[in-house]
């Protein structure tokens, strides 16, 4: 039972204290004091619903898309990924007239009606609608096997090329390519080089736009770039964003470019009584002079790099561990019953996650066989705190070495 944070640390009710090394969602660590002190003013000022005219909305929404590509500087703001989403949807299809759409065979996007028909790793009893095609996540690991960079994409791509011609068999023509740019719920794998781009060209050529998912891993959390579509070479249609933005507070926003926004501002109404309110955006500014005060891009490089190569270490002493994967604070290790065959070791995951946890470190798994340990902390995460968390780890898989 979780009763106070502070950075990134968690303390339970009986005073235990807690290495949050699983939260994406306190970007800037839990209840940062500024972030914390800029609610309070706001809140202690004004907050109303979005019908009126506020300066605060409008430094916000050009202080964050001034960290985007040029060519995405249209802004609506919402309360949570699930709407950016769902939002996202309504606009490419306003866009393209088209109505299908591509996911990856685990994602998740969220919890609305249509966003859990696009999200297979939801457990969603509804069968899956004749819009919507789900194809293997691209996994260099795993999908790919043992074949060439080359090859390893060739093979992904026939995959996107195949769900277009399915839809297209069912009358159905594509309105978006929608990809969570970290491939989280896969199991935070690696595409292979040239993917993204080549699913991209494959989808707009068959007139559908590129939706950007990048509600867990956007917002420097990769270290070298603020979004992880900028390391894959390419510049979406439309970007979503979520609760990162506020720091945990409710806040969401869809970019696109001016042309998509015009299509969309067609006579269909969007409306949001708390997206971009006063006390969101004196929040989500506080989050950016954070994010730029305290370098947190630069730390997630840094010390994600440093993370990488401790647990890269654990490898060698340990056969579970088949890969480490990711950038920046978003990283996932892969564990296996055997290297050779790389099958999936679930059951080794949930016990090292549950004994790291015993052990006052919280990761938590993820993937479709469940056995990727998923890492994604604060951004002030240090090498202290990444030195603790590989000892963990490296004590824990020693113990399912000696079972």
């Amino acid at each position: 039972v979780v009763v106070r944070g502070e950075g990134v640390w968690l303390h339970d009710a009986e005073g235990r204290a807690y290495l949050d090394a699983y939260n994406n969602v306190p970007l800037v660590g839990h209840c940062h004091p500024r972030v914390v002190e800029a609610l309070a003013r706001q809140a202690a000022l004004l907050n109303t619903h979005t019908r009126y005219l506020h300066e605060g909305v409008l430094e916000y929404a050009e202080r964050l898309l001034s960290l985007l590509p040029a060519e995405l500087d249209r802004v609506m703001f919402t309360c949570t990924g699930s709407e950016a989403n769902e939002l996202a949807l309504r606009v490419a299809r306003a866009r393209t007239g088209h109505e299908g759409v591509i996911v990856t065979r685990h994602a998740y996007h969220g919890n609305t009606s249509a966003l859990a028909l696009l999200s297979p790793s939801y457990p969603n009893p509804e069968p899956r609608a004749g819009w919507v095609e789900a194809i293997p996540a691209p996994d260099s690991y795993r999908v790919a096997g043992e074949r060439s960079g080359e090859e390893a994409c060739a093979s992904c791509l026939r995959e996107v090329d195949e769900a277009i011609e399915r839809l297209a068999r069912r009358g159905i023509h594509v309105a978006a390519l929608l990809l969570d740019t970290g491939l989280t719920s896969d199991g935070m794998v690696r595409a292979p080089p040239g993917f993204v781009a080549g699913a991209v060209e494959r989808v707009r050529r068959a007139g559908g736009v590129f939706i950007a998912d990048e509600v867990q891993v956007g917002l420097g959390r990769v270290g070298t770039h603020w979004w992880a579509f900028e390391a894959q070479g390419v510049v979406p249609d439309i970007v979503t964003m979520g609760k990162p933005l506020g720091n945990g507070h409710p806040l969401g926003a869809v970019v696109t470019t001016p042309e998509i926004a015009a299509r969309f501002a067609n006579g269909m109404e969007y409306f949001n009584t708390f997206g971009g309110n006063p006390v969101s955006c004196a929040i989500g500014r506080e989050v950016l002079a954070v994010m730029e005060r305290e370098g947190l891009r630069e730390r997630a490089r840094e010390t994600g790099a440093y993370l990488t190569d401790r647990l890269r270490d654990l490898g060698g002493r340990h056969p579970a561990v088949g890969d480490v994967r990711g950038t920046g604070l978003f990283l996932g290790v892969e564990l296996v019953e055997d290297r050779d065959t790389r099958a999936p070791a679930g059951r080794v995951a949930a016990y090292v996650a549950n004994r790291m946890r015993d052990a006052g470190v919280l990761v938590s798994t993820d993937g479709p066989h469940h056995n990727v340990l998923k890492i994604k902390p604060p951004l002030c995460f240090d090498r202290r705190d990444a030195d603790q968390l590989a000892a963990t780890m490296d004590r824990v898989l020693g113990e399912t070495a000696a079972q």
